[in-house]
Order: structure tokens, then C-alpha cells, then sequence
């Protein structure tokens, strides 16, 4: 099978979380504030459409990052958060699917920019994004992440009282919950799309860098 023979349909949270929580390295959405979701579809028995990929844009992880990456109109970037597929799927199947992602936010929405982060720590350099036109920024500063019961969740976590399972997780870690604790992080890749062309004229390549 080709990646072409793949679908890409938008498509509500619910429908991906499982999936993500399953195939992505962090097994976890917690905490994402998303924007849009996608789903990649192959045709399974009787043509019925089998999962086979998901991806979730949402609001920059980093405060910052929207100011950094669109300073005209910081509401019209998003952070692609989550990207997964299965394995046993064909060369260059993420790239198609980002792509298709694109189109589908250059059609329907207003946003200008799209960030993405490559993690070191489990050994991704962002091949993926430099093969579907991302631009390279370098790398961010070292970080520190919150570990809950072996699932990873943001540092800012504790600092929520209105979510609960932020809630939790500060009564748990005031508690000194052994299962509670802060691991250091190496830096992140940092890489950035320009939905937007003139966007790209004014900020990409190493003009980017003006902005930060």
C-alpha cells in the first residue's frame, strides 16, 4: 500500500486520544490544549477506515512561544503537540501526513505559523520535519518534567488549581508521594512552518532568530 492510498480527516479529541495514548512515545495527552485534531486512515475489512495515525496541534506548550514565532498576531500560531503513526507503515508516511495537515489548516483556519520540538532524550533530531520543509532554530534551554505514576506531564502542572487532576497531583507531591517527582531534560530541536508566505519572507530562514 501507498501512502497515497491513505486518508486525512479532521476529527473530534476523543476519536485520537486512545490512539495517541497507545503509539506515542509519551503515552499521554495530559494537559494539551488542543486546536485540531487529525486522524490517517487506511481502508481495513469490508472498507471500513482503520486508524493507522493521529496528530494534535494546540496552543504552544511556552507561553512565550507565540510571541517568539508570529509577533504580528500571536493567536495564529499553533504547536503541532502530538504526531504518531504505527509501525508497520510505509517510508515518508509523517511527512505525507503532515502535509496534508497543512493544507487543511491553510483552508480552514487563520493560522500563520506552526512550532514543533524534536526530543532529544528519546532520541529524535526532527527528520521528520526537515523532510516536510520545517525551518531549523537550534535547540532550547535544558527543561525540568513533572513524573506522575511513570507518565510524564509539564512543570507547570502544579500551578493549575482550576484542572483536576492538577489538583491531584500538587496534594499528591505536598504529600512528598514517592511517585511525585522533577526529572532535568536535555534541550529540545526547535523547528517552525510558515503557513503564511509572507510570513516566511519577513521571519524565516535566519530571520527568524530577529523575532526571538
Amino acid at each position: 500500500m501507498k501512502v497515497t492510498d491513505f486518508t486525512v480527516e479532521e476529527v473530534p479529541r476523543r476519536f485520537i486520544d486512545p490512539f495517541i495514548r497507545k503509539n506515542h512515545y509519551s503515552h499521554s495527552t495530559n494537559g494539551i490544549q488542543q486546536k485540531e485534531c487529525f486522524g490517517l486512515y487506511r481502508e481495513g475489512n469490508f472498507g471500513l477506515p482503520v486508524m493507522i495515525g493521529a496528530a494534535m496541534y494546540a496552543i504552544p506548550s511556552m507561553p512565550n512561544t507565540a510571541k517568539r514565532y508570529n509577533p504580528d498576531d500571536p493567536s495564529r500560531c499553533v504547536e503541532l503537540r502530538r504526531l504518531c503513526c504505527v509501525d508497520d507503515t510505509p517510508t515518508n508516511t509523517e511527512s505525507y501526513f503532515i502535509s496534508k495537515t497543512f493544507k487543511w489548516l491553510k483552508q480552514n483556519t487563520n493560522y500563520q505559523v506552526v512550532v514543533s520540538f524534536a526530543d532529544q532524550h528519546y532520541g529524535h533530531s526532527g527528520v521528520i520535519y526537515k523532510a516536510t520543509n520545517f525551518e531549523y532554530l537550534g535547540t532550547t534551554g535544558k527543561s525540568r518534567i513533572l513524573m506522575v505514576d511513570g507518565k510524564e506531564y509539564h512543570s507547570r502542572s502544579l500551578s493549575q488549581p482550576v484542572k483536576p487532576y492538577s489538583i491531584e497531583i500538587r496534594r499528591r507531591w505536598e504529600a512528598k508521594d514517592p511517585n511525585v517527582f522533577f526529572v532535568d531534560r536535555e534541550p529540545k530541536h526547535k523547528y517552525v512552518y510558515y503557513l503564511d508566505k509572507r510570513l516566511r519572507r519577513k521571519y524565516g530562514t535566519n530571520k527568524t532568530k530577529v523575532a526571538e
